[in-house]
């Protein structure tokens, strides 16, 4: 397995690792509760330095991107981040991903870690107008710094004014010593806080500087378990759960990121302009159990009369509210906010709510 620059210190920690993506990467340390909660009220720390980083430079930079993604990147101010996805011919997700604009003509791709090689061929097969190309992904390390607190834990260690950088932009400045570290503003936690990215040989002192700085906060290191419970109580999407590349952008609730301005030529754009004017035969929504019971993916979606509607592609007992959530493909005239449904857990019906996310306000 592939290791991060902080593997030693999450074995150290006693964290229980396991392979995701190809990486050993910590689950959880002190609990994904413990950790979960921490990152709501407090500050934690998630080592996400398995995600890809693709830097797309020159000046048909802006052209290859357009023609890759279903956002519009044309009018992406530098300093600035968009949330958007690549499309295959039919239509279908084959990663979503961050669109970093660094400078006139240089781009940075934050995709999965488990679509990494995936994505840098289908980058590199599309590339026919010549764009500068480099996976920087094993020279890239990352952490994510979240909660209330990450902001006062974080600004003991830069000059960077942190109240400066608006949610979806970045800078560049010197973080514990370290320079030309890029500090974003993104998140997948729905706690506030930041993103920092840097070499990896530049990793302990980082980690080290950044547990001394929130210490009085009470900051711990968080897991990809408590990442995802944090992910889903704010209805966030994940690859490979809630996207594939079956679904589309449209039936994925990803309308808002698929822009169908005069000029955007990207590649499925066909397909999807169809789609939008014949409707979805399916709809990814959220839900809430009225019964106890924790969904799982993969669990059966029935309506009253127990027909199958569709089915369950995330789902957790939130940490935050004490009940079952999920999210799910149903047929559309399910999807509607308030309609009833049941999943089918374990052969029996649990009712549920179709709810609009977040489930944490």
């Amino acid at each position: 397995m592939k290791q991060t620059p902080f593997t030693d210190i999450h074995i150290e920690l006693g964290a229980k690792m396991h392979e995701f993506a190809g990486y050993n990467m910590p689950i959880e340390y002190s609990g994904i509760l413990d950790e979960h909660t921490t990152v709501c009220n407090a500050v934690g720390v998630f080592d996400v330095s398995h995600m890809g980083e693709f830097w797309v430079n020159g000046p048909k930079s802006l052209e290859l991107i357009q023609k890759i993604t279903c956002n519009d990147a044309s009018n992406l101010k530098v300093g600035k981040i968009q949330y958007t996805c690549f499309v295959n011919e039919e239509g279908g997700i084959i990663d979503d991903f961050l669109l970093y604009h660094m400078e006139q003509e240089k781009y940075m791709l934050v995709v999965n870690a488990s679509n990494i090689q995936k994505d840098w061929d289908w980058c590199v097969k599309q590339n026919t107008m010549g764009a500068e190309l480099q996976n920087a992904s094993d020279h890239t390390a990352l952490l994510a710094v979240q909660g209330p607190k990450a902001t006062a834990t974080l600004q003991k260690l830069t000059d960077t004014d942190l109240s400066t950088i608006p949610y979806y932009a970045f800078e560049t400045g010197t973080v514990a010593g370290v320079e030309n570290v890029i500090i974003s503003n993104t998140g997948y936690t729905g706690a506030g806080g930041f993103e920092i990215y840097f070499y990896p040989n530049k990793g302990e002192a980082i980690w080290n500087a950044l547990f001394n700085a929130g210490a009085e906060y009470g900051i711990k290191p968080a897991g990809l378990g408590a990442r995802d419970t944090l992910r889903l109580e704010m209805g966030f999407n994940l690859y490979g759960n809630d996207m594939t590349e079956e679904i589309t952008p449209l039936e994925a609730g990803l309308g808002w990121i698929t822009k169908f301005i005069e000029g955007n030529i990207f590649i499925g754009r066909d397909v999807l302009e169809k789609q939008k004017a014949d409707g979805v035969k399916r709809k990814l929504c959220a839900f809430k159990l009225l019964e106890r019971g924790i969904p799982r993916k993969g669990y059966t979606i029935v309506n009253d009369d127990d027909e199958a509607i569709g089915e369950v592609t995330s789902g957790t007992m939130s940490p935050t509210l004490k009940i079952g959530i999920g999210m799910g493909y149903v047929k559309p005239e399910y999807a509607k906010i308030g309609t009833e449904v049941f999943i089918k857990v374990r052969n029996k019906n649990l009712k549920a709510e179709v709810v609009k996310p977040p489930f944490r306000k």
